[in-house]
């Protein structure tokens, strides 16, 4: 990488977060518009799939887009990746059927998908490791600032506009970044004679299509089993011969060389597990305030915002710490700190105040942020110069399958348990249990019957931080199998 001077720099890493947050907020605010797009387009039955296939085409092209950037560059990668994602967006916007839309989404999340991986391993690129911490939490602040954000922009734009314009924003934006990119980035020009490992790149992005899809139908209510397991089994072939392809290629899409690193692999595997915590957290503590608590949907999503912001101070104090201690014993007394929180999470009672749980958040917060940063900087530390984009894509992709795989299993362990308690009681129905976590319907339900729901919910919640605490414990086992001093 050429040398930057400290203007370019800074907007260079403006540029990054502003496309991270671009990136970020798209899922969220599409959330917002949702009821209007359906309104609009007819397309109930195809709802989920807006968002399915942006984060599926987001993920299968994850690893492919780190092995380019190590290949001819992250500038042009990163670029590429922008482009598609402001073609996407404004197909999006020009949507006029709800099968459009989803065409163009995944288009979206094919660009998008290039740029959590290459802003990090830019960041690898422009700063020393002493700061790369510092830099990388700050760049992370962005999908906290977009969970609270997104759904006030939201609800702003399609009130005052149309719900197009949720997606027509990111062209200006993107165009501008693009422009700072294009101008500020320097770096030297990066060739490889070795052929293109097409087929590797092949069999890996089905094998991931077909254990993301795999995960998504597990957490269905009404999945078909018989496509699940075919599915699954697909990706599964499609994993062994990605192995087979990989072991004869002469400039593999992932170097299984890195697998050999035990501290790679175990820094890979507590990013996903807490990832997994992460998504359990952040998805399941809004749906308490407003169910249990029976707080407004502005304050259900502000529970979190103190996590968001103690991330941002913890990345610093990792960075910190990755100079002088290994980065074993960081994620010991980080993953202790999450263990104490899920312990706290699973057995608070029901009429636990809504401050209590922003302290507990502020502390998950310092944890979150010290274990991604850590793992994050780790990983891209020890698999040297040549596969700093191959590494950090497969933390991000860690991450995703980890949340993925938790998203799946917490809902079915939520959808358990809440049939069990509407089933002991003939007076309930599963429609109220919908009708209790948004506050404004929850009016319609009979006083009489609303502290029976709430502890039903309740107790469905807890199950999913004893799941979380099991998660923890495993994480704390895996990462004693680590030897490695500094990062």
């Amino acid at each position: 990488m050429e040398k930057q001077n400290q203007r370019n720099v800074l907007l260079v890493t403006i540029a990054i977060f502003v496309a991270t947050f671009m990136t970020a907020i798209e899922g969220t605010i599409v959330s917002t518009a949702m009821p209007t797009i359906i309104s609009n387009l007819h397309g109930m039955r195809l709802m989920n799939w807006v968002f399915s296939i942006y984060l599926l085409t987001n993920a299968m092209m994850t690893p492919i887009y780190g092995k380019m950037a190590d290949r001819i560059g992250r500038k042009p990668i990163f670029i590429f990746g922008l482009v598609l994602f402001v073609i996407g967006s404004t197909l999006c916007g020009l949507s006029n059927h709800m099968e459009t839309l989803i065409i163009s989404r995944a288009i979206q999340g094919i660009g998008a998908g290039a740029i959590m991986p290459v802003s990090f391993t830019i960041i690898a690129d422009i700063y020393p490791i002493e700061k790369r911490a510092k830099v990388l939490g700050f760049n992370g602040s962005a999908w906290g600032i977009a969970s609270i954000i997104a759904p006030l922009l939201g609800g702003f734009i399609v009130d005052k506009l149309t719900w197009h314009w949720i997606f027509f924003i990111n062209v200006p934006i993107g165009i501008i970044t693009i422009g700072l990119i294009c101008y500020c980035l320097h770096e030297e020009k990066r060739s490889s004679k070795a052929p293109v490992d097409y087929w590797g790149s092949l069999w890996l992005m089905l094998a991931l299509l077909g254990l993301l899809y795999g995960f998504q139908l597990l957490g269905e209510t009404n999945a078909s089993y018989g496509l699940m397991a075919l599915v699954l089994i697909g990706a599964v072939v499609a994993f062994g011969l990605f192995m087979r392809t990989e072991k004869r290629a002469e400039d593999p899409i992932i170097a299984l060389d890195l697998f050999k690193n035990r501290t790679f692999v175990v820094q890979n595997a507590v990013a996903a597990l807490v990832s997994g915590f992460l998504i359990g957290f952040e998805v399941y503590m809004p749906m308490w305030m407003q169910g249990i608590l029976g707080l407004k949907a502005s304050m259900g999503g502000f529970v979190v915002t103190p996590s968001s912001i103690m991330w941002i101070f913890a990345s610093l104090w990792a960075g910190q710490l990755l100079v002088k201690h290994a980065p074993r014993t960081i994620l010991t007394g980080s993953l202790l700190i999450l263990l104490v929180g899920s312990f706290i999470l699973a057995l608070v009672p029901q009429s636990t105040p809504f401050w209590f749980f922003l302290v507990v958040a502020a502390g998950l917060g310092v944890g979150f942020g010290s274990i991604i940063t850590t793992t994050t900087v780790t990983a891209q530390s020890v698999a040297g110069d040549d596969k700093v984009g191959v590494a950090t894509s497969f933390n991000t992709l860690s991450r995703t399958l980890g949340q993925t795989l938790m998203v799946s299993i917490y809902g079915i362990i939520v959808n358990i348990q809440l049939a069990k308690g509407i089933a002991n009681d003939p007076r309930l129905g599963s429609n109220m249990l919908n009708k209790l976590i948004n506050p404004e319907t929850a009016v319609e339900l009979p006083k009489a019957l609303l502290p029976v729901l709430r502890h039903i919910l309740y107790n469905g919640l807890h199950h999913i931080y004893f799941a979380s605490i099991i998660l923890i414990i495993i994480a704390l086992g895996i990462n004693w199998l680590d030897h490695k001093k500094k990062a």
